[in-house]
């Protein structure tokens, strides 16, 4: 049996910090329709660009957010990066939630993905670090809390907009949540924990020998491209799902953010499963088998006109997209010699934009064929994602012998 887990104050840092990220990410997506018809770029009536745009409007600021907070967090602690994260991440959600149009939504969108950059490099990492003993474990049951976040605020946010309130004040409780997180960052502690041990500090220039170390290695450009499919996949699902509903089945806004959360709740189903039984499933076998059941779940989306058989489909694509995300991080860092903090960060560096490009272009596909027909997106990912995953132990072996 796996021994019991311990969680401290950084835990309970990072697990709301996860749920506000992720209120924050599924408060555009949920309050699409609404938030579209009301600034004038109507999905229904070739909007579904501009709104996939959004998404590649927060991934780029995101990036480039994430590949600054090696650096940042080397000088001034992962603990103060991520508390100034937080504050973008609040500022830009609640500048969307008063935005007069579309021009001011992206440039609001874009601070928050700035602050969503920070979490996402270092909750990860600082999670590692307060367990140095069996992280994966931890990484996995952690990383559940986004989906915990993504399942309360897609049915909260479903049932608000189905009531009549409007999609600025969905936006503005999203904007909110950062304020719990911020104040456990912000008390203070003398605990056990630490994320930012004194003698792990390093320079700029020890920061760049282990991004370079990383980049000349071909095996991490696998894993680089693996996550750069999970997070298209994923989040392909999280932001169009609720316009699936209402687009393709013809369902209201309630239905919308119950779809959502279904999907949502097979993630946490997934991600907490492999959090408790990653010590007795190799990862390499626990992401071949999910990138085979995600990838015909997916697929039968496209094909179902069933909103019952549809939420049943979502629960299972949950469970299967849900390890993706964090077993191949902790599966890179067992696999890669390199910095396990630079792993996850430049990790998270290629699943972003993965979110982003892939989400723009089943937006794309939606406004030519149609939105079911955009969701082939999803099971091509998974299914080129389990592709690298299979053929990685090959190429480990001809590097040796090379």
């Amino acid at each position: 049996m796996p021994d019991k887990m311990s969680f401290g104050r950084y835990d309970c840092a990072m697990f709301t910090a996860f749920i506000a990220y992720a209120a924050c990410s599924i408060g555009v997506p949920i309050t699409l329709t609404a938030l579209a018809a009301s600034l004038d770029f109507p999905l229904q009536a070739g909007g579904m660009g501009a709104g996939g745009a959004l998404q590649m409007g927060r991934s780029l600021p995101m990036l480039l957010s994430m590949l600054a907070a090696g650096f940042a967090a080397a000088r001034w602690g992962k603990s103060k990066v991520i508390s100034g994260g937080l504050i973008m991440m609040c500022c830009g959600i609640a500048g969307a939630a008063l935005s007069p149009g579309y021009g001011i939504l992206f440039a609001a969108v874009a601070l928050a993905g700035l602050g969503e950059g920070t979490i996402e490099a270092l909750a990860t990492p600082v999670i590692q670090d307060v367990h140095p003993v069996s992280p994966a474990r931890y990484i996995n049951f952690a990383h559940s809390f986004w989906s915990i976040g993504i399942l309360l605020f897609t049915l909260g946010a479903g049932a608000l907009l189905w009531w009549g309130v409007s999609w600025r004040v969905v936006l503005a409780i999203c904007a909110a949540s950062t304020l719990i997180p911020l104040l456990i960052l912000l008390t203070p502690y003398r605990g056990p924990q630490n994320p930012d041990p004194p003698h792990a500090s390093k320079n700029r220039r020890e920061v760049g020998h282990d991004i370079a170390k990383l980049a000349g290695n071909g095996r991490f450009w696998l894993f680089f491209a693996a996550i750069f499919l999970a997070g298209g996949g994923e989040f392909g699902l999280t932001f169009w799902t609720p316009a699936l509903i209402e687009i393709g089945c013809r369902g209201n806004a309630f239905a919308a953010g119950a779809g959502a959360a279904i999907f949502s709740l097979g993630m946490v189903c997934g991600r907490m499963g492999a959090g408790f039984l990653v010590r007795r499933c190799k990862l390499r076998v626990l992401l071949l088998g999910m990138s085979v059941a995600g990838s015909v779940f997916a697929l039968l989306i496209m094909i179902t006109g069933s909103l019952t058989l549809l939420y049943v489909l979502l629960f299972f694509v949950g469970i299967a997209s849900g390890p993706f995300w964090p077993s191949l991080q902790s599966h890179c860092v067992d696999r890669v010699n390199g910095d396990s903090t630079m792993i996850y960060i430049l990790l998270s560096c290629a699943g972003i934009p993965g979110c982003g490009f892939f989400t723009w272009m089943l937006g794309v596909i939606g406004d030519h064929w149609g939105i079911q027909r955009g969701f082939l997106v999803v099971p091509v990912c998974y299914a080129l994602l389990g592709v690298l995953v299979a053929i990685e132990p090959a190429f480990a072996r001809r590097r040796k012998r090379t």
